[in-house]
């Protein structure tokens, strides 16, 4: 049951000690290889019970009506015979397991119908030919002088030598079975040449080795209870039969090449026979096909592949309460332990063969899915230097950091011309180095991740982009800071604020400071926490942190300098483009802060995305800056027009800023520019503020009505003093004044 995973099974046992004892050892055996019983069934030992009948057809009604394929059927001969007449009649096709007490019937194998019952195995002790007995089969004679009942009566039933088988009427007992005629059959001189082998193929001659066995298991057990040599026996003859029991558990004997003992439990160890019935026309013949090792406990086939009737071809019949689990699946046991259903293997475990009980755990370094029967690594998923997505965010920052180095040889070719001059070339520098640290942590986001890399691309980024930001701040307070009107306090302290390398300084020192604490108390480290149990990819990327908190203070900090710098250029939007750079930190801070705020449900919600998605934004918003505030100035240092004097400036600032005036005020405003050559003009530093602010070298300040007055600009009395209208100035000073139509006011 066990070799062909028969596991659901009949029993069939009689009510008596053979019956009883074979069930139990059965019972302990199937027990201990997984063996389940459909059903157990007992009859009465003998067939003249009364209940013999009724039992006998309850029984073939349990075996005809059960799942189970397989039956074992342990009782005697004569009971099998009546059971098969009825499982005959129920035209029931079982595959049956005989026990040794009818393994080789042959009154069985004769019976009729005896092919519809279905396969038939059985175990019978080791039996084999016996070549002497054959030949004495073949030629039986009498010894000299002798006379032997048997051996004549079958002579002359078998050659047909008795006178009244010879007549040509003969008597009812010359049956036609024996009535086998032969020329010389009663006509033989030498017995040595008759050579009949009528008995030695009509009979079962392998039985008679097993008798064989016996007589001589007897016969030494006999030898040393009786202490017996080659001429006599010195032992005592009346022994209890215990004692002859103890020696015959203790026998061993050989007997042609094979030697023959029992064990201590007195089992043979010497194995059995398994046998098939096989079809021999109507009826049954006995064919070995192997053997069972009651030492290796395993059989050995010598013929394996056989027919079966069942199944009509070599394909072994099945016997299970459940289907078999296959590979990838396990048996979750249902009412007994042969029925079960089979459930899937979780993930991180698995099953390589069939029905196993419980799914093995993954070694480590490896996995599987649900349902696999293997372990396997699982496989890295980072942005490898070769995919064609780390190239192109590869080649947009080397030619990011190649365009700054271009913008940065014209900035300083032309650091003279107006464009540049307005653009404030050191503030350019530093962010033209600020952005080229953000080019360089993109870096950083490629390759294998490390504890390092993590570390160092976030810092690079935070630190640069800093950098940047604050100098577009610097610029958006120095526009807000000159073109709009504050009180006179108020203006005072606005202008002692105006530090522009203290603010950079300053606001960079103040990220630095969030980097450093950052990476003290939740530093950056590698995840490689795949991102679902029924995933086979690792994505390796880097965890900004346990808590993330130093990460969003250090995003929230940059996105808070730029929106600072973005209300401030937004304040002063009406600014002509002459004067300032509102438009281009608009619109670049804009840019920023749209495509951080994109960035940050991805990164939350995809952390394969993550890395990419952060790397792209620093990409994004690192163009965006280059191309809204350096690539203009550069454009217009190269191609633009080299006529934008300050009078022609001054006159577009005046129409765009001044209302038109009405007639009937009497109002007019005029322009007295000293004189000046154009040399000068073009490339002097012009202070202009609100029309409705009179400002005057002394630095104090007046209120004056837009509509009466007159704008005039002169150069400054003296270079000692500064201009606090614009900070920056550093050239040859202007004073700009208010003249109305009545009076002219100079302060």
């Amino acid at each position: 049951m066990r070799h062909y995973h028969w596991n659901w099974v009949g029993v069939v046992y009689g009510d008596d000690e053979y019956g009883r004892g074979a069930f139990q050892s059965f019972l302990r055996d199937a027990e201990a290889n997984n063996v389940c019983l459909a059903y157990q069934e007992v009859l009465p030992h003998y067939l003249g019970h009364s209940l013999s009948e009724q039992r006998i057809k309850e029984v073939a009604q349990q075996i005809h009506s059960s799942s189970a394929q397989v039956v074992l059927l342990m009782l005697k001969a004569e009971l099998v015979e009546v059971l098969f007449k009825e499982i005959i009649r129920t035209n029931t096709s079982r595959t049956w397991i005989a026990s040794d007490a009818w393994s080789r019937s042959w009154s069985l194998a004769q019976m009729d119908g005896i092919n519809r019952v279905g396969d038939i195995l059985g175990f019978t002790f080791v039996a084999r030919k016996s070549e002497s007995f054959d030949n004495y089969l073949k030629n039986l004679t009498t010894t000299p002088g002798g006379y032997n009942h048997f051996i004549e009566e079958y002579k002359n039933l078998r050659f047909n030598c008795s006178p009244e088988c010879l007549s040509n009427k003969p008597p009812s007992y010359c049956t036609s079975l024996l009535k086998i005629k032969s020329v010389n059959a009663c006509n033989f001189k030498d017995p040595q040449e008759q050579n009949d082998d009528y008995l030695v193929t009509a009979l079962d001659t392998n039985a008679s080795f097993l008798h064989k066995v016996a007589v001589w298991a007897v016969a030494n057990a006999l030898k040393k209870l009786l202490k017996c040599n080659s001429s006599s026996c010195s032992g005592e003859i009346n022994f209890p039969p215990w004692e002859l029991l103890k020696e015959l558990k203790e026998v061993n004997f050989s007997l042609g090449d094979q030697n023959f003992y029992f064990d201590k439990n007195g089992d043979f160890v010497n194995g059995y026979d398994l046998v098939m019935w096989e079809m021999y026309g109507h009826h049954r013949r006995f064919h070995r096909i192997g053997r069972y090792h009651a030492v290796k406990e395993e059989i050995e086939l010598d013929v394996k592949n056989f027919t079966w009737l069942s199944t009509d071809n070599i394909t072994i019949p099945q016997s299970r309460c459940s289907e078999s689990c296959p590979p990838g699946w396990v048996k979750r046991i249902l009412n007994v332990s042969c029925c079960y259903n089979c459930t899937l293997c979780a993930e991180g475990t698995y099953s390589d063969g069939t029905d196993f009980d419980d799914c093995k755990k993954c070694p480590n370094g490896t996995w599987s899915l649900k349902g696999w029967d293997h372990c396997q690594p699982r496989w890295e998923s980072y942005l490898r230097w070769s995919d064609p997505h780390p190239i192109t965010m590869m080649t947009a920052a080397a030619f990011g950091i190649l365009l700054l180095l271009v913008t940065l040889i014209i900035f300083l070719v032309y650091r003279d011309s107006p464009p540049m001059k307005r653009a404030e070339v050191r503030l350019s520098c530093v962010m033209m180095a600020g952005l080229a640290v953000s080019f360089s942590s993109v870096i950083c986001f490629m390759g294998k991740p490390s504890v390092h890399l993590c570390r160092a691309r976030q810092v690079m980024y935070a630190i640069g982009f800093t950098l940047c930001v604050s100098c577009i701040l610097v610029k958006a307070y120095r526009t807000f800071l000159v073109f709009l009107p504050f009180g006179q306090i108020t203006n005072r302290r606005l202008h002692k604020l105006y530090k522009p390398p203290v603010i950079v300084i300053v606001l960079t020192t103040l990220q630095g400071i969030i980097c450093l604490l950052w990476l003290l108390f939740d530093s950056p480290d590698i995840d490689d926490t795949p991102p679902s149990p029924q995933s086979m990819k690792i994505i390796m990327h880097c965890r900004e942190g346990y808590t993330y908190i130093g990460f969003g203070i250090m995003l929230s900090y940059i996105g808070l300098l730029a929106l600072v710098g973005f209300l401030l250029a937004f304040k002063g939007r009406k600014v002509p483009q002459e004067f300032s750079e509102t438009g281009y930190i608009i619109f670049s801070m804009l840019m920023y802060l749209f495509v951080w705020v994109c960035f940050v449900p991805v990164y939350i919600t995809s952390n394969e995305e993550g890395t990419p998605v952060q790397a792209s934004a620093i990409l994004v918003s690192s163009y965006g800056i280059i191309f809204c505030h350096f690539l203009p100035k550069c454009y217009e240092a190269l191609w633009g027009s080299k006529t934008d004097t300050l009078e022609r400036i001054l006159k577009r600032w005046r129409a765009i800023t001044t209302p038109n005036l009405d007639s009937e005020t009497g109002t007019e405003t005029y322009i007295d520019i000293p004189r000046m050559n154009r040399p000068s003009l073009e490339s002097s530093r012009f202070s202009i503020s609100s029309m409705s602010t009179m400002l005057s070298s002394s630095g104090t300040l007046g209120k004056a009505s837009p509509t009466d007055s007159e704008l005039v600009i002169t150069p400054m009395p003296t270079e000692n003093e500064k201009s606090h209208a614009y900070p920056l100035s550093n050239r040859q000073e202007m004073k700009m004044t208010r003249r109305c139509k009545y009076r002219s006011i100079s302060l």
